[in-house]
């Protein structure tokens, strides 16, 4: 029972982590394709990017606890990686979303970052954390 209230508190943290980053990534997103001749597509990758960047300082200071003989060189290729592919996730969705399916590109953003939150935690806490 203590491992699952450890799961769901570090959950938690993750999901607070999460909302501050979603922030940055909607913001950027709405301000580069509404405020700039930038597509929605080139916008969200710019936009994933830099909350990607804010997500790892956030994620492996406040959630994950990272191996302790781990070099942070890799941990962070560990993490742009898995970002990376997350992103793949996001680009795959959104693209779908607005083309395919015709939803407005924020209601396709926020799809995708529901189902992208679950690959993102399971993968950082199955390649980041310490046993």
């Amino acid at each position: 029972m203590v491992k699952v209230k450890k799961l769901l508190l570090q959950f938690c943290r993750f999901g607070i982590v999460g909302i501050v980053c979603l922030a940055v990534d909607c913001g950027v997103l709405v301000l580069l394709t509404e405020c700039t001749r930038i597509g929605y597509f080139f916008s969200s990758a710019i936009s994933f990017t830099l909350s990607v960047i804010l997500n790892y300082i956030l994620s492996m200071r406040f959630v994950f606890k990272g191996k302790e003989n781990a070099n942070k060189l890799v941990e962070l290729l560990i993490f742009v990686v898995l970002s990376l592919i997350g992103l793949g996730f996001n680009q795959l969705i959104l693209w779908i979303a607005v083309e395919s399916w015709k939803l407005y590109y924020m209601v396709a953003k926020i799809l995708s970052t529901w189902m992208v939150t679950i690959y993102n935690f399971i993968s950082r806490k199955i390649f980041l954390e310490q046993s």
